[in-house]
């Protein structure tokens, strides 16, 4: 029980220093908001790790982020990304747990992270008169922009994720790759 614990925390950590640095090897050539390299390592945390270590791994992998290199901008940016992240990686732990299939799984992760980013973007502009569009408008726009990002997602990370389930990292018995 106790070993579970320390591997869950430490592979949060990692899954949020690898949200930290892999945006800003990103952001160097001028692809970060392209291809939404903080999302990665968030969504690969809900595969692997227990629901309340990846709720964690997403909601401080942009506050940290922010903190410490500036990205993404600490108002109105990162609140919602730290919503938006949280739901990425929650949903991908409940819907593994559940042992799903890991396509469904990610693709469940996205629509919710997208859904719980725009409710969070409408709170921020409702209740903070942040400069922020309109739900619709920020979402249609995510999704058009971050469009090479999502295929990376949707092409890397179900691999990735089956191999790391069969090297044991992933939660035990939790992963169904057809169903």
């Amino acid at each position: 029980m106790q070993n579970n614990t320390v591997k869950q925390m430490v592979l949060a950590g990692l899954m949020v220093t690898m949200g930290v640095v892999l945006p800003m090897a990103f952001h160097m050539v001028g692809l970060g908001s392209t291809f939404l390299p903080m999302h990665l390592p968030v969504l690969l945390a809900g595969f692997i790790l227990d629901t309340p270590y990846a709720l964690f791994a997403g909601a401080a992998t942009p506050l940290v982020s922010s903190l410490l290199t500036g990205m993404p901008p600490l108002f109105p940016v990162m609140p919602y990304m730290v919503f938006e992240l949280a739901a990425y990686a929650g949903m991908a732990s409940i819907m593994s747990s559940k042992k799903h299939n890991v396509y469904l799984s990610l693709l469940a992760s996205m629509l919710a992270g997208r859904i719980v980013a725009g409710l969070a973007v409408w709170l921020l502009a409702g209740l903070f008169s942040a400069n922020l569009p309109s739900p619709p408008v920020f979402l249609a726009s995510a999704v058009i922009t971050g469009l090479p990002g999502i295929v990376v997602q949707l092409v890397l990370l179900p691999p990735l994720v089956i191999l790391l389930h069969k090297a044991s990292l992933g939660k035990q018995g939790a992963l169904q790759v057809e169903k």
